[in-house]
């Protein structure tokens, strides 16, 4: 995962971050969980392949609500 995040520019980390900690937010989840884990190497994946605009969308599209989280 972090060879990944590496190859990313320094824009597309912080996009990578910025999303990933917002979806964890959300979903009552800390970004160094086995959840956070995982939402982070799927917005790694998106944004390689050009899900920029959408990346948060896409994380809540793909990995859904938490299972911790009332609806």
């Amino acid at each position: 995962m972090l060879q990944s995040l590496m190859t990313l520019s320094d824009q597309d980390i912080e996009l990578v971050i910025t999303a990933v900690r917002q979806w964890c937010t959300k979903n009552h989840c800390e970004i160094d969980s086995n959840e956070g884990r995982h939402a982070l190497t799927l917005a790694i994946g998106l944004v390689q392949n050009s899900a920029r605009d959408t990346l948060l969308q896409s994380l809540t599209e793909h990995l859904g609500p938490h299972h911790g989280q009332s609806l």
